[in-house]
């Protein structure tokens, strides 16, 4: 049944959560080492670390296809660098 979806009696009733999509990943000894030093530093899981840099590349993916510069500031010197994506 859709949200919003007007069921016997007249009251609407929202849709379920779609359940989480699972999948397996092979991390380069590389990315598994990036992977233990974000874990040490931050303290989050594994599963949020991984959803967190899904959402980011796709942000920066979407903004560098749209011609936009990904631009990192150091505030303390203001020097700024343009960063590519190879």
């Amino acid at each position: 049944m859709r949200a919003g979806a007007t069921v016997a009696g007249g009251k609407d009733t929202p849709a379920a959560p779609a359940p989480p999509e699972r999948i397996t990943v092979a991390l380069i000894p590389k990315a598994a080492g990036d992977l233990k030093k974000l874990l040490d530093r931050t303290g989050l899981s594994k599963t949020d670390i991984t959803n967190r840099a899904i959402t980011l590349y796709e942000f920066i993916e979407a903004q560098i296809s749209a011609g936009k510069a990904v631009i990192i500031s150091d505030p303390e010197t203001g020097e700024t660098q343009v960063v590519r994506f190879l």
